[in-house]
């Protein structure tokens, strides 16, 4: 019974931050600006190499999607290596996204994530850590087995089911991937934002909130629906699902200590290169 009330409770409070979050920009840059913006087409062309990486942003429950927020940003300069100077128009709120982006990096990150995964990884080398990656990344097979059957990706769909059954198995509850290193089977990852994105829905504003990682507003309600498809919420306690979400994040800041710190020392323009690289990776996305 507790179990089951302490579900609801964290199902409540992500619709309620994620409809304080998509609302709040736009009490505060006026609705006449935000109209003037929203109806930017999603017809942005990749500039820059988008280079493919086994880190999803897969399915997080609500207690500490608080990381997410550095650690999604971050990943996407890394990956993407986007250039900063490039202007986007789907960027009206960018005066409070700024704002929200600096205390997720400079607070955050710097006082609460940084230390825990330097910590971290300290105390576990990296074979553990990358293991303990594959094992949640595993997890994450519901929400990209319901997104490629939503997408007509029925291959895709079934690759994601053969994969889960063959780490879940013989790779030791998905701690190994052998499914990829084995047989070659590559991930075909999707989520509810590029689903909606197929459909025909447009993407909307980019957006960053404090303790979620950066949106637009359509990936904003596809997120919520990502975090609905993490199966062990709904079978373990609250603070077990805290737990492992927690782990989760700590163990993927610090498989990238390194990288991270390059990108920021190298990135003029963080804000600008996370926001340019993030809206080309996800349109990018939507026409694979």
């Amino acid at each position: 019974m507790e179990s089951s009330y302490w579900r609801w409770l964290q199902g409540i409070s992500m619709a309620a931050v994620l409809a304080m979050g998509l609302t709040l920009p736009l009490v505060m840059v006026g609705s006449g600006h935000a109209e003037e913006n929203f109806a930017a087409t999603e017809s942005v062309e990749p500039t820059t190499e988008i280079v493919t990486t086994d880190q999803g942003d897969g399915s997080q429950a609500i207690e500490m999607v608080a990381i997410d927020a550095v650690d999604t940003a971050t990943t996407e300069v890394a990956a993407l290596g986007a250039a900063p100077g490039e202007d986007f128009d789907e960027d009206p709120w960018e005066g409070f996204n700024e704002k929200m982006f600096w205390f997720n990096r400079e607070i955050l990150d710097r006082y609460v994530l940084k230390p825990a995964a330097t910590a971290w990884d300290f105390i576990l080398p990296d074979p553990v850590q990358r293991g303990f990656h594959n094992f949640f990344d595993n997890l994450a097979v519901v929400r990209r087995v319901v997104n490629n059957t939503l997408q007509l990706k029925l291959t895709g769909a079934a690759t994601e089911l053969t994969r889960f059954t063959i780490n879940s198995t013989i790779g030791f509850v998905g701690f190994f991937d052998v499914a990829k290193d084995a047989f070659g089977i590559e991930q075909r990852d999707e989520d509810t934002g590029q689903t909606f994105g197929v459909w025909g829905m447009r993407q909307g504003p980019y957006l960053v909130l404090p303790l979620l990682p950066p949106l637009t507003v359509r990936d904003g309600f596809g997120y919520a629906l990502d975090i609905a498809m993490t199966p062990y919420m709904y079978f373990i306690p609250w603070y077990a699902s805290l737990g492992g979400t927690v782990t989760e994040k700590v163990n993927e800041r610090s498989l990238n200590l390194e990288r991270f710190e390059r990108v920021a020392e190298s990135t003029v323009d963080l804000y600008g290169a996370v926001r340019n690289g993030y809206l080309q990776r996800r349109a990018a996305a939507v026409k694979q």
